[in-house]
């Protein structure tokens, strides 16, 4: 019996030479490029880390509450102000302090530079500051002007509730300026004598050091509101907030004053807080 032939839709199509050839390359504009994958270097990361940092997008409260952080943490900060347990001669702390600070990274080898400048015999580590005291004097750069001014109101309106009815507002008045403008010039003298401290950075020193003041304040004025206090119980409590503030800020200050003119630029910050303690015994 004869087969007869599959049908026609049955029957494979016959594979072409064309179909078995390799396929074309791709086109130029097709083909993936071939580089080199790209490092960053380290100016390119310095220039990321410090780029401005921009608050226009944050909520509110979020602002405020990193200044109310901020102001909190330079308060602490005159309560203790820096380890003095370092046996640091004056001029390895200036040195330290207006050369190394700026550049963290340097500080070891600027501190043995110091000491070899200084003659000094001690080890590289007794001539290094304290972590501590490094996040001190970091935070202090980042100065802001709300502590300052929210300590001058304060003690301008304790000191206006002790006063008399009629002279309440010249002595909120009086304080107001006499902090300012006594800071200001104790800035300038600074200033003038070489100090290697900014201008607000003093102002936000020599404001944050009236906190020992303010609290002295108003203990004598809530101790007023219940008992009748006698003035050598007054003199007593504003005499350890001037110690306090003197001691705050002399600390700060001396830091960025060459030593040989250190007695300059200190006499006046002393004067700034005896007529600032007068004033609290005055009403």
């Amino acid at each position: 019996m004869s087969s007869q032939a599959p049908p026609s839709w049955a029957t494979p199509s016959p594979v072409t030479q064309t179909s078995l050839q390799p396929s074309q390359a791709a086109p130029q504009w097709a083909q993936p490029i071939a580089s080199q994958p790209q490092v960053a270097s380290a100016d390119d990361h310095m220039a990321e880390l410090f780029r401005p940092y921009s608050t226009l997008d944050e909520p509110v409260s979020e602002t405020i509450m990193r200044d109310v952080r901020a102001v909190y943490t330079k308060l602490k900060i005159v309560l203790r102000p820096l380890d003095r347990r370092l046996t640091l001669s004056p001029a390895a702390m200036y040195s330290m302090v207006s050369t190394s600070s700026d550049d963290p990274d340097n500080n070891n080898n600027n501190n043995n530079n110091t000491a070899n400048a200084a003659g000094s015999n001690a080890n590289t580590s007794d001539n290094q500051l304290s972590e501590n005291d490094r996040q001190v004097i970091n935070e202090l750069k980042d100065w802001d002007l709300w502590g300052p001014l929210i300590l001058c109101l304060i003690l301008g309106v304790v000191l206006s509730f002790k006063a008399p009815t009629n002279q309440a507002s010249i002595v909120f008045a009086s304080v107001f300026v006499t902090a300012w403008a006594g800071s200001t010039i104790v800035t300038m003298n600074a200033q003038l004598l070489g100090g290697t401290i900014s201008f607000f950075q003093s102002l936000c020193v020599l404001g944050y050091s009236n906190f020992p003041l303010v609290l002295a304040a108003s203990a004598i004025g809530i101790m007023r509101i219940f008992v009748h206090t006698w003035m050598w119980i007054d003199m007593i409590i504003v005499s350890v907030g001037f110690l306090w503030a003197i001691r705050t800020s002399s600390v700060f200050m001396s830091l960025y004053v060459k030593p040989e003119r250190r007695l300059l630029a200190l006499y006046p910050v002393f004067f700034f807080y005896v007529f600032m303690s007068w004033l609290i015994l005055l009403f």
